[in-house]
């Protein structure tokens, strides 16, 4: 009886999927499945060992890839500016001016969870803020517990969406395009997702008053001279900074990577003139920025041993002919590649599928014509679910460690829901309308 050996590259993935929903560390479970299946391949002489000889030559890459460098950058940015304060100074104003209506606070979370996508991108950041400031509020004057809760997760996860954003970072150095390009594609997608939530959050409040009620009139008159001032003083400062970063980047003054860094020196700034930059602040930052940095390079470091072996045990050519010969071509592979991704949001994070699962995507989309670009921001959008899907979506579990007690997780689940629901709508426009992602890109060449 003979074995059939080209099964080894498919056994190898579900292993890693398999270690990876046991909870095991990203990183070293992508690398000793590596080390495991390349034993087994030598073992029965169908892995060749000089391809383990590239690893080196491969983790020098990653260590002078300039793209990379943006990700430090953005975390930085992003752990500054919630030292600043930034956050609770958007809420607490943004809920003041639109308390008068129905909904108005939740409107106030979608609209703030948009801001803070467009400069921080950092979703542990704004749903705890947002979730320690906006959700007692909300509870306290009549809302709805699972609307609240889920309006603060899902506005939370713009920043996956809306640039800069770490995930379009990872997806442009994976599809081998241009982030600049991806971020400016990303823009009208990421509006689209924030006014899916504000529209519902509106019509949710209209068909049942009961559960999104307007501020009393107490709470939100404050005088229209001191409401102006407020406006002015909080708006400003993260519009400039947007301005700073992105608008770089879309008039062609800096790549991704040096906006960052501009975003960087703005988040310093904005700190010091808020009295919020001390040594130990800055100390807490470079530590937050340290820590995730060498967990997304050890990810890297993890998937390159992987992929190596993967395609020496011609794992990637069985999955290049299963994608590639679906049926219904384009349509069949959008279908297929979309539903993985999505059902691997409910059980891993979205590194590990940037890592594992789209390298595996990109020689079929190339073979079928599909614009590297859109695709990256269809990803992108499909990524975001992954932060709201039950059980392990990381909004919903940022989210869970700040609410008060009498929120139980089934609320938060049944929540978020609904903006997940949304998020699909969103994405299913984008696949259908390509024009939605190529628009800004083609008014910026």
């Amino acid at each position: 009886m003979t074995f059939d050996y080209e099964w080894l590259g498919p056994t190898m993935f579900v292993g890693a999927l398999v270690l990876l929903s046991l909870g095991y560390p990203v990183a070293f479970s992508l690398g000793g499945v590596a080390i495991l299946f390349a034993a087994i391949g030598i073992a029965l002489d169908v892995f060749d060992p000089l391809f383990l000889t590239a690893m080196p030559q491969r983790i020098f890459g990653i260590m002078a890839n300039y793209t990379l460098l943006a990700i430090p950058y953005f975390i930085f940015m992003g752990a500054m500016l919630e030292k600043s304060g930034i956050a609770e100074r958007l809420l607490e104003t943004m809920g003041i001016l639109l308390g008068r209506l129905r909904g108005g606070l939740a409107l106030a979370v979608v609209l703030v969870g948009a801001l803070l996508a467009a400069t921080t991108g950092v979703v542990a950041a704004t749903v705890v803020a947002m979730g320690l400031i906006s959700l007692p509020i909300m509870l306290r004057y009549g809302y709805n517990k699972q609307l609240a809760t889920g309006v603060i997760a899902a506005s939370g996860t713009l920043g996956q969406i809306i640039p800069p954003s770490v995930v379009l970072v990872v997806l442009g150095d994976q599809l081998g395009v241009s982030v600049g390009d991806l971020f400016i594609g990303s823009v009208i997608p990421g509006l689209m997702m924030a006014s899916a939530y504000a529209i519902h959050v509106l019509v949710v409040a209209f068909l049942k008053p009961e559960v999104a009620p307007a501020l009393p009139a107490q709470v939100r008159d404050i005088g229209g001279k001191a409401l102006g001032g407020r406006v002015i003083q909080v708006m400003l400062p993260p519009l400039v900074l947007i301005l700073l970063v992105l608008g770089s980047i879309f008039f062609g003054f800096a790549t991704p990577t040096e906006a960052g860094a501009v975003g960087c020196a703005g988040a310093i700034a904005l700190a010091a003139v808020y009295r919020q930059l001390t040594l130990e602040s800055l100390r807490q930052v470079c530590d937050s920025t340290l820590r995730i940095t060498s967990m997304v390079v050890f990810i890297l470091l993890g998937s390159t041993a992987f992929s190596l072996v993967f395609r020496g045990l011609n794992g990637d050519q069985f999955m290049f002919d299963v994608l590639a010969n679906l049926p219904g071509g384009t349509i069949g592979f959008l279908i297929v590649s979309m539903a993985v991704v999505f059902i691997l949001g409910f059980f891993i994070d979205f590194f590990e599928i940037a890592f594992i699962v789209v390298p595996l995507f990109v020689p079929v989309a190339q073979k079928l014509g599909i614009d590297l670009v859109w695709f990256g921001v269809v990803l992108g959008a499909n990524l975001q679910t992954s932060f709201l899907t039950p059980p392990f979506g990381f909004a919903l579990f940022y989210l869970r460690g700040v609410v008060p007690k009498e929120v139980t997780t089934t609320d938060i689940y049944r929540g978020a829901v609904p903006f997940v629901l949304l998020q699909l709508l969103v994405l299913v426009l984008i696949i259908a309308f390509p024009g939605i992602v190529g628009l800004l890109p083609s008014l910026a060449r």
